[in-house]
């Protein structure tokens, strides 16, 4: 089973750390509600980036340490992502 962390960007411009095994469904949630008490009261989110990971470990770890990013560092990562190619 494949892992992501990913980053929601919300309706008032805030940014959200999150890690499923099923991104679209883990949207869905956060759209409908169900998602994330913060994520609730900021939809609609968008998502802004997302990385994979082999293990849930892996996953948890990651989402760890860009928790403690500033705010202009994970900007950062989401402006890097956005200029690499998708395979």
């Amino acid at each position: 089973m494949s892992w992501h962390v990913y980053l929601l960007r919300c309706r008032d411009g805030s940014l959200y750390c999150g890690s499923t095994t099923d991104l679209a469904r883990r949207l869905d949630e956060h759209n409908a509600g169900k998602g994330a008490k913060y994520t609730a009261r900021r939809r609609p989110v968008a998502l802004a980036w997302s990385e994979p990971r082999e293990t849930r470990s892996e996953a948890q770890r990651r989402e760890a340490a860009i928790k403690q990013l500033s705010r202009g560092a994970k900007l950062a990562l989401i402006r890097a992502r956005a200029y690499q190619p998708r395979h």
